[in-house]
């Protein structure tokens, strides 16, 4: 997600730190950088123009901090300034009398129904019943493959195929009424193109039912186009949000800068991938500094959490404190790592500078982790808790069982050993600092 857009700025700001100080032709050189940094990542002309305006002005006040840099301060207003333009985070409502209904509209193909049990999944670990409504009578494959994903999340699925789409949206409120629910999710009928006859089935829908929240679903990967519709839906909706999906694609990333300034509608979530879990609440502070190239160590941090088991976590911390340090304490690490998400996300949610600036070849590092994994799962328990006793012909073995060769086994034996030396001092330091308290 904004990769290129990232590069071109972070190329720019290093350009900056040569600088003493800020000067004014340092300040239009970066900001023609930016500009057509901006365009190519498909922003919107006219927020490109408001942003950069916001950014020269305050680079040029009095009131930017001297005890930055140039490229320090450049990324701080610039950081500022995209936080703005995204907009301040809005909440879902859920107010009203249960169970609230949120309706989910879009054009088809913009991953409306994947989203829909997405949302579905979020809310129902956030302590809400939920209740999944197919409103689709026109593609009855997008009908069950959200009865298939509400067996996946465990959130019941109503789809009467027979009836009207306002029929089917009373139906399945009715049944999630009587079962309870708090809180109803439409996936209502996509088409190809915004016409009358789709608009006036999702207002009588509306009309009816009284959702708390309509949700346009966009894809982030058709850049402006994803703004022009948002246009056509609240002009006949008044939709009270957007979920950006696919934003984990090669999207140049435009359409979330551009969304709320050009729409006034709030971004509320955007899809990150294709696992149930990968809807996140749209976080502007984080976007902007995923766009800067500064990383995202609060999601980082959340999405470790979500992953871990506490338990399993604190017998391995015990375990290193001791100074104990086993390669199946390696192959829980990976697994571990593998839970937070692809190793590609998680170095991408890394600032630029843990990883020295230079860019990571995401691929061929999440190969290298499986492969890693390959060579422990194919040595026998025994092996992994004592790798001293890996002679010439057991390391011949793991190698031919995991598709490696001997050398890649020696280099983690090595790599295996240099981290144990390490864990033993960190646990010696750790004791003696607790014997110099006590």
């Amino acid at each position: 997600m904004f990769e290129s857009l990232t590069q071109r700025l972070q190329s720019t700001f290093r350009l900056l730190a040569k600088r003493g100080r800020l000067r004014p032709e340092d300040v239009d050189a970066a900001l023609k950088e930016i500009r057509l940094a901006l365009l190519e990542a498909d922003v919107h002309y006219k927020v490109v123009k408001e942003l950069l305006e916001l950014v020269r002005e305050r680079a040029l006040s009095a009131e930017v901090a001297r005890a930055l840099n140039p490229a320090q301060q450049v990324i701080v207003i610039v950081q500022e300034v995209l936080v703005k333009t995204l907009g301040q985070p809005v909440a879902l409502n859920l107010t009203r009398d249960k169970p609230r209904i949120v309706m989910l509209v879009g054009l088809q193909g913009s991953g409306k129904t994947t989203t829909a049990a997405k949302l579905a999944r979020l809310l129902k670990t956030g302590g809400e019943r939920v209740w999944l409504v197919a409103v689709d009578p026109y593609r009855p494959a997008a009908a069950e493959q959200l009865v298939i994903l509400g067996e996946e999340i465990k959130v019941p699925v109503s789809y009467e195929p027979d009836l009207s789409p306002l029929a089917m949206s009373e139906s399945g409120f009715q049944s999630a009424s009587n079962a309870g629910a708090s809180v109803v999710i439409l996936d209502t009928a996509g088409r190809s193109q915004v016409d009358e006859d789709m608009m006036g089935e999702l207002k009588s829908i509306r009309d009816r039912l009284a959702p708390v929240e309509i949700l346009l679903v966009a894809d982030a990967m058709t850049g402006q186009e994803a703004v022009d519709i948002a246009r056509g839906f609240r002009e006949a909706l008044d939709i009270t949000g957007i979920i950006l999906t696919k934003m984990d694609g090669d999207a140049r990333g435009g359409a979330a800068i551009s969304m709320r300034a050009v729409t006034g509608i709030p971004i509320k979530f955007i899809g990150v991938g294709e696992a149930r879990d990968a809807l996140e609440i749209f976080d502007p502070e984080r976007l902007a500094s995923r766009i800067l190239g500064m990383g995202d160590i609060s999601g980082l941090v959340e999405k470790a959490q979500a992953g871990m088991d506490p338990q399993l976590a604190s017998k391995q911390v015990d375990r290193l404190r001791s100074g104990e340090f086993t390669l199946e304490d390696f192959l829980e690490q990976i697994a571990m790592i593998q839970r937070i998400g692809p190793f590609g996300k998680v170095l991408s949610m890394l600032p630029g500078g843990l990883t020295g600036g230079a860019q990571i070849d995401q691929v061929a590092a999440e190969k290298q982790l499986n492969r890693t994994k390959a060579m422990i799962q194919s040595m026998t328990v025994y092996e992994r808790q004592h790798p001293q006793i890996l002679n010439a012909s057991r390391k011949r073995r793991v190698a031919a069982g995991s598709g490696t060769t001997v050398q890649e086994v020696n280099q983690l034996l090595r790599q295996y050993r240099q981290m144990q030396r390490l864990l033993k001092r960190a646990g010696r330091g750790a004791l003696k600092g607790l014997s110099n308290i006590m």
